[in-house]
């Protein structure tokens, strides 16, 4: 009996999950919420002029990658429904922030809360579920991989838009009646 042949790419059909693969994600997303849990209750300057800044680059890095992976269908449908659910998300998350006057200088100040970890916590673990989700499904030929991005990435600029602008509105509220 003849030998098959070799496959050309061996090494590709034996391919297992490398737990590198897994670890360094994990050891990354631990060390960022350990400084940030540290961090947590400090405060900190809010300059209402600022907050802008994230959500317009995040937006035009969001229409750059809806130009090459525009969604067609009931694709918008679910990238405007992945936005309201980040913008509701990042709403809830922008109203837990702690946001104080200094009676003093009449400076705003701002301090993370637990609430506002959680929520990063929870995201992150949306992401990582997504996505172990995506690739078994991507496996059997189910799951349409740009959508999925597209929709966490609507997601994630309602999330970051909104969060800032719940913070300048209760900003700008606070300092008004600080100063009157």
């Amino acid at each position: 009996m003849a030998k098959p042949p070799p496959l050309p790419y061996p090494r590709a059909v034996q391919s297992q999950p490398n737990l590198l693969q897994y670890l360094i994600p994990v050891v990354v997303i631990g060390l960022v919420l350990f400084l940030r849990f540290r961090s947590m209750g400090r405060a900190r300057p809010l300059r209402l002029g600022l907050l802008w800044i994230v959500p317009a680059i995040y937006l035009v890095l969001t229409i750059f990658l809806f130009a090459e992976m525009t969604p067609h269908g009931l694709g918008w449908l679910w990238a405007g429904l992945a936005f309201v659910l980040g913008s509701v998300i990042g709403w809830y998350r922008g109203a837990s922030m702690k946001i104080h006057v200094d009676p003093e200088t009449q400076a705003l100040n701002q301090a993370s809360s637990p609430l506002a970890l959680l929520f990063i916590v929870a995201l992150i673990a949306l992401r990582m579920a997504i996505r172990a989700g995506a690739a078994y499904e991507a496996g059997l030929g189910h799951v349409d991989v740009p959508l999925i991005t597209d929709c966490l990435v609507a997601m994630a600029l309602g999330l970051l838009s909104m969060t800032r602008l719940e913070m300048y509105l209760r900003g700008s509220r606070l300092l008004r009646e600080a100063r009157s």
